[in-house]
């Protein structure tokens, strides 16, 4: 790869983008159905070319400070190419393994996956033979000689030009087996594998409010979790559908017959009911200076109505109706404001108090900063002017942010106050000019709104 300057690197792109433009107006009609599918196959080449075009660029960006770019790389690059925060995450790690690399030194080196990048560089293979190969490499143990894990890559990069991902898939599963015939890993490198993939991960909610778990539990924990489920997921347990459903002792005959969930939803009723009732036991403690509960917003209307939906802290929303139901349980408390103002939400402490945070939940829902997706639960307050300066701690000056974002305000960045009470950030001047921007991301119903463009309501 040779160097070149800024100009031949824009020349490059803009020439790429005007060949595009040209073939998007072409008319496809008078080609054959083998014709169309020869230049279809052209453009899956084309389509597997180009991550090996953006690795040194996803390189570049990942060894950047992150004050200097505004956050976490895989955060910043979510946010600049419109994509998910884990797709972003596995666009650095394909790079780091496929693209070039420097030695501390500052010459060449080679990609980690040689014949991999190479491969992809000439469009043989995809991003779904990429995750294959790299997931294979990931199951092996550290003790198989370089040798053989280079013959490995060169058969498997060689398979995926003659298959799709999911039949590589398995002849990568039977060579792992071949390489690694015993299947048990040394005990220390077992549980360093084990502690890498646990974890739990909760999805967004679905437009009825529903939410997919995917995850991995670790041996001990899939012990605990059996344990308390052959309890309170029996058959006439925590059964949501019975008037007084039986969480202590031994559920009657009649419960036991009756009940008609499968073992799924027995699952998920036992995990539902232990939560609320540690909600309920009040044995939390304290979270960011509230107690461990579920705070809710919603207007006077709604919960007058008992209809419309709530919006929690934690950025998950719910039916009104299931709001009651659960304030019914929980360790809770009800604190109704009708504008900042009018409870004088205001101190001489540097610390906000409870009510300043809950007055924060459901102004900012969560963090401020551009395209951050964190809820207000998870956040920290922060004062727009500075404690030190001002020795007062007002409503009016208080914003929430994440911690990572929270650091950046430390490095040139900078939060302000509209008249209007929305909270914007003011990136560095090397940055988009320090252009400032709100995050719309808690708020999607003012991109929504129909109204009348004002200076006040713009967003990015």
């Amino acid at each position: 790869m040779c160097s070149s300057d800024r100009e031949t690197v824009v020349e490059a792109f803009d020439a790429l983008s005007a060949d595009l433009d040209r073939a998007l107006e072409l008319d496809f009609s008078a080609l054959t159905p083998r014709e169309c599918l020869d230049l279809l196959k052209r453009c899956e080449a084309l389509r597997r070319r180009l991550p090996a075009v953006e690795h040194p660029l996803v390189n570049l960006l990942a060894a950047t400070d992150p004050a200097e770019i505004g956050g976490k790389p895989h955060w910043v690059l979510a946010d600049a190419l419109r994509i998910t925060r884990s797709d972003a995450k596995r666009r650095i790690d394909d790079a780091a393994d496929l693209g070039p690399r420097r030695a501390l030194t500052g010459e060449p080196l080679e990609p980690l996956l040689p014949v991999v990048a190479a491969a992809q560089r000439n469009g043989r293979l995809g991003t779904g033979h990429v995750i294959v190969i790299r997931s294979f490499f990931d199951y092996l143990p550290t003790d198989i000689d370089a040798g053989t894990l280079a013959q490995a890559e060169a058969h498997l990069t060689e398979l995926a030009g003659r298959c799709r991902p999911d039949e590589l898939a398995k002849l990568a599963q039977h060579l792992a087996d071949h390489l690694h015939p015993d299947g048990d890993e040394p005990e220390e490198r077992a549980e360093q594998h084990r502690a890498q993939r646990r974890g739990v991960v909760l999805g967004p909610q679905d437009r009825d409010g529903m939410t997919a778990i995917t995850g991995h539990l670790d041996p001990a924990a899939r012990a605990a979790l059996d344990a308390v489920l052959a309890r309170w997921a029996a058959p006439g347990m925590a059964n949501p559908d019975d008037d007084t459903p039986c969480q202590t002792g031994t559920p009657t005959q009649a419960a036991i017959e009756a009940d008609r969930r499968s073992a799924a939803q027995r699952n998920h009723d036992a995990l539902a009911a232990m939560a609320t009732n540690l909600l309920a036991s009040g044995e939390l403690g304290s979270h960011h200076g509230l107690p461990a509960t579920v705070v809710v917003s919603l207007s006077l209307a709604d919960l007058q109505s008992a209809a419309g939906k709530a919006t929690t802290a934690g950025g998950t929303w719910l039916p009104v109706r299931d709001l009651i139901a659960l304030a019914s349980k929980a360790h809770h408390y009800l604190r109704i404001y009708n504008g900042a103002k009018e409870i004088a939400l205001f101190h001489t402490k540097r610390l906000a108090n409870p009510g300043q945070r809950l007055v924060l939940y459901d102004k900012e829902r969560g963090c401020t900063h551009p395209g951050c997706t964190v809820p207000a639960q998870l956040t920290e307050v922060h004062h727009i002017d500075d404690y030190a300066r001002t020795r007062r701690t007002d409503i009016d000056g208080l914003t929430l942010r994440c911690r990572p974002h929270h650091r950046l305000l430390s490095h040139g960045w900078q939060t302000r106050k509209r008249h209007n009470g929305i909270t914007e950030t003011l990136p560095p001047t090397h940055l988009d000019h320090g252009q400032p921007r709100t995050n719309t991301y808690h708020h999607p119903e003012k991109l929504l709104r129909d109204s009348e463009p004002r200076e006040d309501d713009d967003v990015p």
